[in-house]
């Protein structure tokens, strides 16, 4: 796949994710909205920073930060 062919999958790919966001943020269900974020971070992290070329404790860094607020969130809001 080329490079432009990435970033219009992974646009794409941001699109459905920000309409799911929407969608599922309306009902109140903020746990679902809270992986696709997770979800959207990853997608820009991979696919426009193209950290899945970079050494593993950026990358591993960079996609764990993500998690690592989803989880702060979660563990505050019980």
């Amino acid at each position: 796949m080329s490079v432009s062919q990435l970033v219009m999958v992974c646009w794409a790919a941001l699109v459905v994710l920000s309409v799911g966001t929407v969608m599922l943020g309306a009902p109140g269900l903020w746990e679902a909205v809270l992986v696709l974020a997770v979800a959207k971070a990853w997608v820009i992290a991979d696919g426009f920073m193209e950290l899945r070329h970079a050494p593993g404790l950026w990358r591993g860094l960079l996609l764990g930060w993500p998690v690592v607020l989803v989880g702060v969130i979660a563990v505050t809001r019980f």
